[in-house]
Order: C-alpha cells, then sequence, then structure tokens
C-alpha cells in the first residue's frame, strides 16, 4: 500500500509515537484527579507536552494552551467562545467546514459573515480582507493552509492587518503545524487551532488551542475541572477553562513523544523532505494530457505538501478507487470538506482527487503514483 492521504492523517508514525501510547495505557491515571503516582504520571507528561507545544508555536506561557480532541473542537471552541451577535467576522472561501459551519450557525444567531472570495489558482486577494473591515469587525478565521490546494496564506501579513484594525485573529493550523515554522506573537496570531494527528505525527484524538494572553475564549463545554469544586461555574483561569473533563493523556503521551520526534529530526528537514516529495509528484504529473492540477504551484516553498488533480473529466471518486484497486495507492477523492473553494475552481461536480505526501514517503513512491496517473489518463 502506498498512503498519500495524509492530509487526512499520517498513517505512519514514529515507532516511539505507538510506544509511547502503549506505554501511558499501563502506568498513567487521571491528571488532576488524585496526589498518588499513576496521576502524578499523566500530570507530568501533559505538563511536558504544552510546553513543548508553546515552544514550537511561539506562546510564551505554557498555560495558554488547551487540549482538545482535533481541529474541529478548537475552532467550535474559538469561534463560538469569541464572536457574538451583533459582531461582524471575516473569513474566506479557503476554509474547511470546521470553520465555516461554525460561522454559519452563529451568522444565524445575528453575527455578520463577510466571506472572502478566492480566484480559479486558489488564491485569496490580502486586500479584500482589510477592506472588508468595519467598525463592527471583531475578527478575521482564516487557514494557514488549504487542505484542498496546499495553497498557503501568508498569516504574517493578515496578523499585521489584524493588529492595525484592533480585530482578533484566529488561525487554523490543521495542515501545517508540525511543518511550517509558526510564530503567534511575531505573525501576530490571537488564537492558533491545530490537531494533533496530521503533520504533528501524533495519535487521533489529539489536538489543542492556543491562546494569547489577554485574550478570554467562553468555554463551549462547561463540568468537571478537579479544581474550584463548590463554584457553581466553570473556572476561568487557562488551560483549564478550555479543559471540562478528562484529557486523553494516553493520546497526548503519544502527542509528546512525536513532538520529540520533530524536535530531534529537525522541523526544516522534516519541511524539505515533504516539499522534495510533492515536487517529484508535481512535475511527473502536471503536464500529462488529460491531467489537470489545481492550486498554486509558483512558489513551492511555500506550498504544503498537496497535490490535488482531475484526470479528464472522469469521477473523482472513481479514479481514487481505480487507484486503489490497480495500484494499491491511497487518496482522498471529492469535496474534502471545503465546498467554497471547490465553488471556486469549478470542481462542485467532479471533486477532486488529493495527493498528501508525508515524512514518511519515498521518491519510489512519489514516482509510481505519478506513472498510475499517467496510465489512468492515456
Amino acid at each position: 500500500m502506498i498512503y498519500l492521504d495524509n492530509g487526512a492523517t499520517t498513517f505512519h508514525k514514529p515507532e516511539s509515537v505507538i510506544q509511547a501510547v502503549a506505554d501511558a495505557m499501563r502506568c498513567m491515571g487521571n491528571s488532576g484527579r488524585g496526589s498518588h503516582e499513576a496521576s502524578l504520571k499523566a500530570s507530568r507528561i501533559i505538563y511536558d507536552t504544552r510546553a513543548m507545544l508553546a515552544a514550537m508555536f511561539g506562546l510564551r506561557d505554557p498555560s495558554r494552551v488547551a487540549f482538545t480532541a482535533n481541529s474541529t473542537e478548537s475552532l467550535n471552541m474559538a469561534i463560538q467562545g469569541l464572536f457574538s451577535p451583533g459582531d461582524h467576522v471575516i473569513t474566506t472561501a479557503l476554509e474547511h467546514n470546521s470553520v465555516l459551519r461554525p460561522l454559519y450557525r452563529l451568522r444565524e444567531q445575528g453575527v455578520e459573515l463577510t466571506i472572502v472570495r478566492a480566484d480559479r489558482q486558489g488564491n485569496i486577494r490580502y486586500e479584500d480582507i482589510r477592506e472588508a473591515v468595519k467598525p463592527s469587525t471583531k475578527g478575521v478565521v482564516c487557514t494557514h493552509g488549504s487542505n484542498l490546494t496546499g495553497n498557503l496564506v501568508d498569516i504574517g501579513r493578515v496578523g499585521k492587518n489584524c493588529a492595525e484594525a484592533g480585530i482578533l485573529l484566529v488561525v487554523d493550523a490543521s495542515q501545517t503545524a508540525g511543518v511550517f515554522d509558526i510564530d503567534m506573537e511575531a505573525m501576530g496570531i490571537d488564537v492558533l487551532c491545530f490537531t494533533g494527528h496530521k503533520s504533528l505525527l501524533g495519535p487521533q484524538g489529539t489536538g489543542g488551542i492556543c491562546v494569547r494572553e489577554g485574550v478570554e475564549v467562553r468555554p463551549l463545554v462547561v463540568g468537571g475541572s478537579g479544581v474550584q469544586t463548590y463554584s457553581q461555574a466553570h473556572p476561568r483561569q487557562m488551560p483549564v477553562a478550555l479543559e471540562a473533563g478528562t484529557l486523553n493523556s494516553h493520546g497526548i503521551a503519544g502527542l509528546h513523544a512525536a513532538l520529540a520526534f520533530i524536535e530531534e529530526t529537525g522541523m526544516e528537514r522534516i519541511w524539505y523532505r515533504e516539499l522534495m516529495l510533492m515536487r517529484r509528484f508535481y512535475e511527473g504529473v502536471r503536464a500529462l494530457p488529460g491531467v489537470r492540477v489545481y492550486g498554486d504551484f509558483s512558489d513551492m516553498d511555500r506550498h504544503a505538501p498537496i497535490v490535488t488533480l482531475n484526470i479528464r473529466d472522469y469521477d473523482s471518486g472513481e479514479v481514487a478507487d481505480e487507484l486503489m484497486e490497480r495500484y494499491g495507492i491511497c487518496t482522498r477523492p471529492g469535496a474534502h470538506c471545503a465546498p467554497l473553494l471547490h465553488r471556486a475552481l469549478g470542481t462542485e461536480g467532479q471533486g477532486a482527487v488529493r495527493f498528501s505526501m508525508s515524512y514518511f514517503n519515498t521518491e519510489e513512491e512519489m514516482d509510481l503514483a505519478a506513472m498510475a496517473v499517467r496510465e489512468l489518463a492515456s
């Protein structure tokens, strides 16, 4: 099997991640719910993982990192916890439904929403974001990298515009965390949402939300906190404000091991290898008759390891089935939970086939995948 669906979840994990989860299940209790060794072990690994994530994302205070199950939960927390009826929010046509659907729900409740359009290459005009700001604007919610085309957004530029306008910036880093440098302070990011199971190479069921000091997110879920038990209100201090209930300490232990792997390997080395693999596959398919590649590849250094394409007018689901059945290649067809970008690309009906690479793929796999596309297009 050649696994090229890493934009959905990375399949090949460092062996240390698998071992860490297994070890945690043998020795960890419930963090913050006791003073015995099993509880303390969980507390230590959770704190260490917070500190590693804070360092990775340029956040000075590790307590401003709260753990969640995935980016979808993090984004719901941020969007529903920051904006209220009467606020104006700006987003883009690049977004995943994890951003769009919470915003649509808020729109029904009285939040005004502006969606900045994308062009046929899947790019937005930064001027459109700046020009959409008005007195009632509370914030911008946007992705760092498209899960459909791989195009990156210049978050530093958006963050500067938001800071000048005095509004919040919420960033979805689902496709970029662990591969591209993210510095919340330098980029002007107020809230960063990420998942652990994609390019961070951790287990499914892990994710988080990083909240800049001075920004308060209303809790989406309240309940057990392990502290302030006799208070009728859920605690407001981070991270417990956004961590009601038992944390996934076993999964977080795996994420800890994944972060250690990234640190030891070097993020730049990981980025370079994924870029090389993407470029190799792209060069093998971009000029094939009958093949159309989507996205902007004019600056590959600023492109997530994703190549999305269609073959002639073939249904993307049928192409993906052929790739799996005939060649053992795993891809992602369909709409990718990115309806507005498919509309901008003109692929609503056909969908598209996404090839997404990881550090553990090989050059030979890229060549075999390109050969498969060539044969299906012939």
